[in-house]
């Protein structure tokens, strides 16, 4: 899997903020859990996927949700896939889409933590840095 540099920060300051992330330094490796289904998801220390992880949007773009880091978690690939064809061609006003969203809004204000000042972490993404994840 081709990852770009912006999409690796990104991956990186997801963890750095979700409290199910812990920093393996002997190993090299972060790992933490799915927004969804909680299935251990694995990153390499310079953000790279060694696992199926990926960049979840919680209000998907398309429902114009933001890469700001409060509405971005790490998921799956499968569930950022199911969430994306299941959801995606809803109407933004629709309750089950509604009901998904404040389940995951609720899900990563719950984990959300300062970044840890151990994990030397590259620059904070900006929202408007280009995501191909």
């Amino acid at each position: 899997m081709v990852v770009s540099d912006a999409t690796r920060r990104r991956l990186l300051w997801i963890a750095a903020t979700d409290a199910t992330f812990e920093l393996d330094r002997e190993r090299g490796v972060v790992e933490g859990k799915c927004i969804h289904c909680r299935r251990r998801l694995r990153l390499r220390r310079d953000g790279t996927p060694i696992s199926r992880a990926t960049v979840e949007h919680i209000v998907a773009r398309t429902h114009g949700g933001t890469d700001e880091l409060e509405n971005l978690a790490i998921a799956c690939s499968a569930c950022n896939a199911g969430k994306g064809h299941r959801l995606d061609v809803r109407r933004p006003d629709d309750p089950k889409l509604l009901e998904v969203q404040a389940t995951l809004q609720r899900r990563r204000r719950e984990r959300w933590r300062d970044p840890p000042e151990d994990w030397d972490l590259p620059p904070r993404p900006r929202a408007s840095d280009s995501s191909t994840a």
